[in-house]
């Protein structure tokens, strides 16, 4: 029964589901008697701190979210930011006569479905309501065969929840403790930081390895054309049938891993070059061997991510929005799969495509069908394709930029699956001479034609290394048969050295991870963004570079958490979770033997090896975090360079050092944030100590015979007086240096005492308003400005803060205050009105970059943001995202901006300084307060974006 026939004999139905574009589209494919709306994401979930936890909930509960001591109870509360949304949805569907709940057809979307149910508490008939692909007639079908809710999968979404909860909330405060504010762990995110750590740890323990060999260019004698051409260029493969040493054949040390080849050096090489200029050559063998390369699989959710970063540039979390979009408006079907299948509609419609696009040669008799690679895949999906029954054509869909490039290569890839295999021919041509010193050569050429080209004619995979040779690459050599004579027109020497393994980019780590079973194919994006985010790895290009912090972290969690970042135990891990789901395993013992490490032959305790299988009592997480002491801050964050050199990461970023900091002789410097470490090398930490240490002598103040110095310091250089020996430094009689921040225009080497003396006779009273309050100019953190009271100004350029007079100041407070200095700026870009506050979005600059704002609520753009591919749906996400933390609390941070006012208005300078000391302490401890907010709260992201 269609849905206008049923909506006929009255009644009104509310569709559910998860975003406010998806909700648009549907309801243009159901119609009147339809009321659709979003529930944009996740309306409940653990607390995000303790603040949230209902009253009645002491302890360990308050801290968790979770009841460890009653069968590990979720306490589940609605998301600030959803309260409006969620009594939306309950006086809609006071108003109707059946509930439908459409969302996502995955684990997580089930999880949705049920906190819905849960919190709505429907009194009509609740259905589910599923699909794969938003279409009229998938849409239209899914209405009319709902099914129950899979309790099944809620509790395996739910077990997952629990865990990652409680990993990220006892692991992370260890990282706080030990190594820095604001750090967070996570099941699979610590693993993925692990990876790329010990791939940067091969690099910096390899060691090249030069190796030489010959190449000869070689001529048949005869004239050649396009398909048999003249000549060819071949390899030295052999000397006296030995083979010559290739890169292969070095171990990472640089060593030879066999002496039964031959390494050549450059002398040999040019002397077996000239040994060989007049020698006779003829072919030694041919062999040919019959082509086929079949097509490869639909994509799923991994293979996506892969390729779109190998052809099209785009990062995994980038692929994941571009695709959600074509998802929501109807070109492909569900993004977030592990299946590789196509549905028989499907085929059919890719098959019609071929015969349409390319002839009824490249179709074969029978349809493909690809079997699963994904192990314990979550839901049995249809791979990502081209949505409804004809597939429309990339120039048909009307679409642009990144929404088009994505859609044409899912389209390809998709049509290119049900076309026939390509074919040709592989031949290797053996070429052998005998030198003028009686050694004998044998050079070795190889070369691929294509007969028939098959779904190459649609889509040739990427690969990940860009030297490597794709499918579709052909090399042509002469035809010639064993004995022909050829003549070598050139040999060249060519040297090469082995290089370090490749560092990770986001599809190699993406291959990798799924190789290694960690993780769901589904999360692996937000991973990817949340290592990048918390600054354990930065990107240099499309390589994945460790940061110096997160060798700090993964060295701690190596040497105290093993277990937890053990590959094979994460791997068993989600074993055990899919087990769980599967109705195999329960979850409490489970999470029991985890969490408190109950000996148990399916054991999952963290101390000792997973499923041993001995019964041995086997420590818990809870166990591993109760016990600190043994952890030594200081020795986990210190890395030997060599040469007594030590790289140490600090609470504000990494340094090197020699020596003891108490010690005559003793040397400290900065490390530049965006060092690779394979590239701090010995010679370059000597660079660094070498180096001036800041400390320039300018002069001494004539009115005060103190002696100025200038220095590079933590937020840049500034200027500063030396005190005479015996200044009380501390106690109610302490002085402090006067102190200032160069210009952005000066510099180091270039400031004077003269300057100096300016600088530090800020702040420069301006003179005071019609009230007595007095206007000061002052230089900040973040630039020039006045201040009066509480009211701060933002001054144009440095030079006011010498020359603004009293009446151009008093003419600038006249102004109405702007809110920041991007007020004033026009947006960068609108995206429309968001769904939750129903207030204009649009993105601005800001202090720390661009941003999205509402007006209310700002956010700022995250590391696969950018302002040219933002789209409206990521706009409300972000703002979303940080409704969800709450409304600010009343911290040090505000205590700091109130402190001014308490006081009288600044005398002289050291007045005002006094009260600026005061706002940074405040300011300090708002940021750690921020910092350790912003870590417990890591872990309590959606299971899409935990781990």
């Amino acid at each position: 029964m269609s849905p206008t026939s049923e909506t006929a004999h009255g009644g009104r139905r509310l569709v559910i589901v998860e975003s406010p574009a998806k909700a648009k589209t549907i309801k243009g494919y159901l119609g009147p008697g339809y009321v659709v709306e979003a529930s944009v994401g996740h309306i409940r979930d653990l607390p995000n701190g303790a603040a949230e936890v209902p009253e009645k909930y002491t302890g360990e509960v308050r801290r968790l979210g979770v009841d460890v001591e009653h069968d590990f109870q979720p306490i589940y509360v609605v998301n600030a930011d959803k309260r409006a949304q969620v009594r939306k949805l309950k006086e809609l569907l006071a108003e109707s006569d059946e509930l439908y709940l459409a969302t996502d057809e995955d684990r997580e979307g089930e999880a949705i479905a049920w906190h819905l149910q849960e919190v709505l508490k429907p009194k009509v008939p609740v259905h589910r309501m599923v699909f794969h692909e938003i279409t009229k007639d998938a849409i239209r079908a899914a209405v009319a065969n709902p099914r129950e809710l899979n309790t099944r999968m809620v509790d395996a979404q739910e077990t997952r929840r629990i865990l990652d909860r409680l990993y990220g909330y006892e692991v992370s405060p260890v990282l706080w403790k030990k190594v820095m504010r604001g750090l967070s762990a996570g099941r699979v995110q610590s693993v993925a930081t692990r990876l790329v750590v010990e791939r940067e740890r091969e690099r910096i323990a390899f060691r090249s390895a030069e190796y030489w060999d010959l190449t000869g260019t070689f001529s048949t004698g005869r004239a050649g054309d396009a398909s048999d051409p003249s000549s060819l260029v071949a390899r030295l493969n052999s000397v006296d049938g030995r083979r010559v040493a290739q890169g292969r054949d070095f171990g990472p040390d640089g060593r030879l891993k066999s002496d039964q080849v031959l390494h050549l050096d450059e002398v040999n090489a040019r002397a077996l070059a000239v040994a060989l200029e007049n020698a006779s050559f003829s072919v030694r063998s041919v062999e040919s061997k019959p082509y086929r390369r079949s097509p490869y699989a639909p994509f799923r959710t991994t293979t996506l991510q892969q390729e779109a970063s190998r052809k099209l540039g785009f990062g995994a979390k980038s692929t994941m929005q571009v695709a959600q979009k074509l998802y929501e408006n109807g070109f492909i079907t569900y993004m977030r799969t592990d299946s590789t299948t196509l549905s028989d509609t499907a085929v059919s419609a890719a098959r019609a495509q071929v015969t349409q696009l390319y002839g009824a040669s490249y179709l074969p008799d029978k349809p493909r069908t690809y079997a699963g690679k994904v192990k314990n895949a979550q839901e049995a999906h249809e791979a990502i394709r081209p949505s409804g029954d004809r597939f429309r054509t990339p120039a048909e869909t009307g679409l642009t930029g990144d929404q088009f490039k994505l859609y044409e290569l899912i389209w390809k890839r998709t049509v290119a699956s049900q076309m026939k295999d390509a074919v040709g021919n592989s031949v290797t041509v053996k070429i052998g001479g005998r030198s003028s010193d009686g050694r004998d050569a044998e050079f070795s050429a190889s070369g691929k034609t294509i007969t028939f080209h098959g779904f190459m004619k649609a889509y040739v995979e990427g690969a990940d290394d860009p030297n490597a040779e794709l499918d579709d690459r052909e090399r042509r050599l002469p035809q010639v048969a064993e004995g022909d004579a050829l003549s070598a027109e050139e040999l060249s020497v060519d040297g090469h050295a082995t290089k370090p393994p490749a560092r990770y980019t986001e599809a190699s780590l993406v291959k990798e991870l799924e190789e290694r079973e960690i993780g769901r194919p589904s999360t692996y994006a937000s991973i990817i963004g949340t290592i990048l985010d918390r600054g354990y790895v930065f990107k240099k290009g499309t390589a994945l570079v460790p940061s110096f912090l997160s060798f700090a972290v993964v060295n701690l969690l190596e040497t105290h958490f093993g277990r937890l970042v053990d590959y094979d135990f994460t791997a068993k891990m989600e074993d055990d979770l899919d087990r769980i789901a599967q109705g195999e395993a329960q979850a409490v013992p489970w999470l029991r033997r985890f969490y408190f490490g109950e000996g148990d032959d399916h054991s999952a305790g963290v101390a000792s090896g997973a499923g041993n299988g001995d019964g041995d009592h086997l420590g818990g997480l809870k166990e591993l975090v109760t016990d600190l002491g043994a952890i030594d801050a200081r020795e986990i964050s210190s890395f030997p360079v060599g040469d007594g050199i030590m790289l140490r990461v600090g609470r504000y970023g990494p340094y090197v050092e020699r020596g003891d900091k108490d010690e005559e002789g003793h040397q400290r410097a900065d490390v530049p944030e965006d060092l690779a470490p394979d590239e701090l090398t010995v010679e370059y930490a000597e660079e660094l100590l070498a180096k001036p240490s800041g400390d320039f002598e300018l002069g001494a103040d004539p009115e005060t015979g103190h002696q100025i110095v200038a220095k590079d310091g933590r937020y840049g250089p500034y200027v500063t007086e030396i005190l005479p020996d015996g200044t009380p430094k501390t106690g109610k009689n302490a002085v402090k240096p006067r102190t200032a921040s160069l210009f952005k225009s000066m510099s180091l080497d270039t400031v004077t005492l003269a300057d100096a003396l300016k600088l530090m006779s800020l702040p420069r009273v301006v003179g005071t308003d019609a009230e007595g309050v007095e206007i000061t100019a002052q230089n900040g953190r973040y630039g020039p400005y006045l201040k009066k009271g509480t009211d701060s100004r933002s001054l144009e350029n440095e030079d006011q803060l010498f020359n603004i007079t009293l009446e151009e100041a008093l003419a600038i407070y006249a102004q109405p205050k702007q809110r920041g200095r991007a007020a004033a700026k026009p947006p960068l870009k609108e995206l429309g009105t968001d769904p939750v506050s129903e207030r204009p979005v649009v993105v601005k600059d800001g202090r720390f970059g661009p941003y999205v704002t509402d007006g209310e609520t700002n956010a700022t753009l995250r590391t696969d943001d950018s302002v040219e591919t933002i789209t409206p749906e990521r706009g409300y996400e972000l703002l979303a995202e940080k409704r969800a933390k709450g409304p600010a609390k009343k911290t040090a941070k505000k205590a700091a901006k109130k402190a001014p006012a308490k006081k009288a208005p600044a005398k002289k300078a050291t007045t005002a300084k006094k009260a600026a000391a005061k706002t940074t302490t405040a300011k300090t401890a708002a940021k750690k307060t921020t910092a350790k907010k912003t870590a417990a709260k890591s872990s309590a992201a959606s299971a899409k974006s935990d781990e």
